[in-house]
């Protein structure tokens, strides 16, 4: 959930640490560091709150350190000890001149903490970074591979570090166990980061470590081994998107310009997916025939947040379209509850960054009880993608902002495209089929009939901006755009918002309702939607002010609610899209009016690689 940088060769290192500090603040975090060597040895600078502090630490001695050609810097979000300059990194080693930057989670340290008081390590932190730094210190004789490597057969947990030596200048160690760490290989130079948006200024080829890799760095110089000493092979990758798709292209936050991108984000998604003389989904990286899809009994899709509430869209299509059994578990529960999980079960994980540590966890898990497992993630090279083997890449781009908007409507498009290609496995005709495949297609141009009512959706707003708490309704596909509308709400404007299955209103949630709590209501046209209009009446009843997402042209629906936003009319399974995409734009617009941080949300991290 933190973000490392690291660099290594001939050009100053501190500005590129920076540029990779400054590029990682989506990930969400409370304080950051620096250290680079120099002539008397590693200095370290780091501060609370955000990298421009940081910078305004270096600003006084950067003529001291700015020739300095190699370094590590780090972005923390607190775990072990609050946000403070104490517990923010780099940590040192006591004795040696160890200096280290950590992500993860040391399960252990208080034991390893115990047995280096009793050695005369002093700590001055609260956090379990600094266990690891003065453990790699207390095991340090001149061979800085040697010792960071025994030191890591000595912790459990979860980690990815950067640390460095006084002893051995221009040496970089890195390390993963379960936390994302990517190499970016130059001509003459060597980047290191947690995700590729840091290093993607300088290079597109990209070594991905697995867990347990510990590489050795100097300069363009890069020796892999395992933690037991073999030698591994790891081929460079090429990042599919440039410097300036992590940009905000003029739009005022990433988040904004993320929702404007999802039409051309889903087209990109969808191309050369869709076969429509056949009328199916060729989703060739899921390395399942027709047979074999036949022969699978149940689906299962695991998650969290966003990717969960884009896996019940998938569930309801799996069982409406194909006849196939679908469940969505959340991921942190699957590998604890013992799921009962086959041979003839597919799982399923979602996860944007292919880096979310409990799904990847959970596909370990299903793994070993010998499911097939498929990834649906967005970023090339990531942990879950490498480790299932088999599954279906976004293509949306690299989404900066923390609130997930373009990869959960691409999730969306292409489990539409896994249930058309079980479908037609069994029992949908081609007929069917290729109607199923000509909604798909409209998908794009439904989203930007959304984008071009932003304008009326932002005077909207400016009636809920000051709520402090909302209530989103909706039934059949609607319930799952009711989680992910209340999500987006609560992640950006701090306004506290449930989403409830329309049906659950009088089963405790109405005893809420007043002038003061809102409701959104999915009113859109199609089944169930008299129901949702009873909801609705018995929420203005008591005095809620009722918003309703409606199909154009509804004047049954537009009449029953206070305000409303209208959508394009569609099928329920492909309204799921544009509704979510209306929503969005609300959630961001009374963020905006309220003044909050809309791209780094407090307490929120963009990817969650600690349990």
């Amino acid at each position: 959930m933190c973000g490392i940088v690291a660099y290594t060769g001939p050009n100053p290192a501190i500005p590129v640490l920076l540029n990779g500090l400054k590029r990682l603040e989506y990930r969400g975090y409370d304080s950051a560091g620096i250290a680079v060597e120099g002539a008397d040895g590693i200095s370290i600078r780091k501060s609370e709150g955000k990298v421009s502090e940081l910078v305004g630490l270096l600003g006084e001695d950067e003529a001291s350190l700015k020739s300095s050609t190699c370094g590590i810097a780090h972005t923390r979000w607190a775990t072990h000890g609050p946000p403070t300059t104490v517990n923010a990194h780099p940590h040192a080693g006591g004795k040696n001149g160890i200096v280290l930057v950590h992500n993860g989670i040391i399960e252990n340290h208080r034991a390893l903490r115990t047995t280096l008081e009793g050695k005369g390590y002093v700590f001055v932190s609260e956090t379990d970074t600094e266990v690891l730094a003065h453990l790699v210190d207390s095991l340090y004789a001149g061979d800085l591979l040697e010792a960071v490597t025994t030191a890591l057969k000595e912790v459990h947990g979860t980690y990815g570090i950067a640390c460095l030596s006084d002893q051995e200048p221009g040496v970089l160690l890195v390390a993963r166990r379960g936390s994302p760490i990517v190499i970016g290989v130059g001509a003459d130079e060597t980047i290191v980061a947690s995700d590729a948006s840091a290093i993607i200024k300088h290079t597109r080829q990209a070594i991905y470590l697995d867990d347990n890799d510990i590489a050795k760095i100097t300069g363009k110089e890069i020796d892999i081994r395992s933690l037991n000493n073999m030698p591994v092979s790891r081929k460079p990758a090429e990042i599919d998107w440039s410097a300036d798709a992590a940009e905000k292209g003029g739009y005022e936050h990433y988040m904004l310009k993320e929702i404007f991108e999802q039409p051309e984000a889903i087209r990109n998604t969808l191309r050369g997916r869709m076969d429509p003389e056949r009328g199916t989904a060729l989703l060739s990286g899921l390395d399942l025939t027709p047979r074999e899809l036949a022969d699978l009994y149940r689906l299962l899709i695991v998650g969290c947040g966003t990717s969960m509430n884009a896996g019940l869209v998938g569930e309801y299509a799996m069982e409406d379209f194909a006849g196939v059994l679908a469940e969505v578990e959340q991921a942190a529960e699957f590998r604890y509850r013992n799921p009962i999980v086959g041979s003839r079960d597919l799982v399923i994980a979602i996860s944007q960054s292919g880096e979310t540590a409990d799904t990847l966890a959970a596909v370990r898990e299903a793994m070993d009880k010998g499911a097939l497992v498929a990834g649906l993630v967005n970023v090339v090279g990531s942990t879950i993608a490498r480790e299932t083997g088999r599954g279906v890449y976004l293509h949306a781009g690299p989404e900066i902002s923390v609130a997930s908007t373009k990869a959960f409507t691409s999730q969306v498009s292409v489990l539409l495209m896994t249930a058309l290609k079980f479908a037609r496995s069994r029992r949908m005709s081609v007929e069917q089929g290729r109607q199923f495949v000509r909604e798909i297609e409209s998908i794009p141009s439904l989203v930007e009939q959304v984008l071009a009512k932003n304008d009326e959706i932002a005077k909207i707003a400016e009636k809920y901006v000051e709520q402090t708490s909302a209530f989103f309704i909706g039934r059949g596909y609607m319930y799952p755009v009711a989680l992910e509308g209340a999500l987006k709400l609560k992640e950006i404007s701090y306004i506290h918002a449930e989403g409830y299955h329309a049906a659950e209103l009088k089963h405790g949630p109405i005893a809420l309702l007043e002038a003061s709590v809102p409701v959104i209501a999915l009113c859109n046209d199609g089944p169930g939607k008299d129901k949702t209009l009873g909801n609705v009446a018995e929420c203005r009843a008591r005095d809620s002010r009722v918003l309703g997402i409606v199909t154009e042209g509804d004047e049954e629906a537009m009449a029953a609610v206070d305000d409303y936003i209208s959508v394009p009319a569609c099928p329920l399974h492909i309204a799921v899209v544009p509704s979510t995409v209306a929503l969005q734009l609300l959630s961001y617009h009374i963020a905006r009016l309220r003044g909050c941080p809309i791209d780094q949300p407090r307490n929120l991290a963009k990817s969650v690689t600690v349990e």
